[in-house]
């Protein structure tokens, strides 16, 4: 099967040397990839290019490099108008906010190539586009999985954000973690089912039972 999985914190520029990230370091998405490839799947790792993790693993598969969300999105609509993906794991850690626009101390706009380092700014951030809501209209027949990192609140918040991507992205499922879900992975399926998860080798073995079960209905259904 050709599978896709994306990796890594995204870098949404303020000037033309600064921007805005996440702190990802890209290491669960290259494990994935490494272990889809083992499994006999033909992988492309979208890794964003401030990702610190390295690929370890000598199995095979591609790794794209992607700067801004909208390079990332470039790179998907391209890859979907050149061959079928089968599954897309979703789990690079995309900037939430871009810079709409920079203010001074006075209010006024301010543009420049370097801003200068000697004064305060205002920056006005505005919402970033979510790409794991664009991707069922750009892979109608993918298996689709998301991922819902989650800081405030305790599990049961974080589950209930999960099932609200599902229902947003008409995803899959959705692998819910971070400190609010606690240890290790929750695998949140579409209904509501949650499978606890200890470590990411286990939840690499979930991930591709789940996308054999799924692969099973689709021949079923052709």
């Amino acid at each position: 099967m050709r599978i896709v999985v994306t990796c890594g914190p995204s870098a949404e520029p303020v000037d033309q040397v600064r921007c805005l990230t996440n702190l990802s370091t890209g290491s669960l998405g290259l494990f994935l990839s490494s272990a889809f490839a083992r499994a006999g799947h033909e992988v492309r790792c979208f890794r964003g290019l401030r990702a610190t993790a390295q690929q370890k693993s000598t199995a095979s598969f591609s790794i794209v490099p992607f700067t801004t969300t909208d390079d990332l999105a470039r790179e998907l609509l391209a890859l979907g108008q050149e061959q079928s993906v089968d599954a897309l794991f979703h789990a690079a850690a995309l900037s939430d906010f871009r810079v709409g626009s920079i203010e001074d101390e006075a209010g006024r706009t301010v543009s420049a190539g370097k801003l200068a380092s000697d004064r305060p700014y205002r920056l006005i951030l505005v919402p970033a586009p979510k790409l794991l809501l664009r991707f069922r209209a750009l892979f109608p027949r993918t298996f689709l999985a998301g991922w819902k990192f989650e800081v405030d609140g305790d599990r049961a918040a974080a589950v209930a954000r999960g099932e609200q991507q599902i229902l947003a992205a008409q995803s899959d499922l959705c692998v819910v973690n971070g400190p609010a879900y606690g240890k290790g992975f929750g695998l949140l399926l579409q209904g509501g089912s949650l499978l606890p998860v200890a470590d990411r080798e286990s939840l690499a073995e979930l991930l591709l039972e789940q996308l054999g079960r799924w692969e099973k209905v689709r021949r079923l259904q052709e």
